[in-house]
């Protein structure tokens, strides 16, 4: 699979939430998505991430933007972790491991093969508009948010 870039069209994929629900990417057309990867419902990096979305959520729905992440873990993780921390975005469950290869987020970590901490900023029209390949969980949402308002 050839790494995607920004300008490419963003894959389509249908994924069940943490409600077993089915939630594809073209149903959030018309918002601009922040689709971000992650190793791992509950440790330490992953929850940060996910608390730091969460603290700024509205303004992501501000700026027409809605927030999915994806990992491998499967429904009843998301639903523990949804409900732990009172996420409001939501979640998603690759644990086929069909969409993260799709994506090419699927590959070496530290802790040896795994889901990478990867985001795709997704516009109205299904276009990757960017793409962080390097995460720090702390600014990473900051980060987001201000190329949203630089870019609009």
């Amino acid at each position: 699979m050839n790494k995607l870039i920004i300008g490419n069209v963003a894959p389509e994929f249908s994924l069940p939430n943490s409600q077993g629900e089915n939630i594809s990417l073209s149903s959030f057309k018309g918002k601009n998505v922040v689709l971000y990867f992650y190793p791992k419902d509950g440790t330490p990096g992953c929850t940060i991430e996910a608390q730091k979305f969460s603290e700024s959520y509205q303004n992501y729905l501000d700026n027409n933007t809605e927030i999915v992440g994806i990992s491998v873990d499967d429904e009843n993780s998301h639903k523990e972790f949804c409900s732990k921390y009172s996420l409001p975005f939501t979640l998603l469950s690759d644990n086929q491991k069909k969409v993260v290869k799709l994506y090419g987020v699927w590959g070496k970590t530290l802790f040896g093969e795994g889901t990478q901490r990867v985001t795709f900023l997704i516009d109205q029209n299904g276009i990757i508009k960017n793409i962080w390949w390097k995460v720090n969980v702390v600014n990473h949402s900051k980060e987001i948010l201000n190329f949203l308002k630089e870019n609009q």
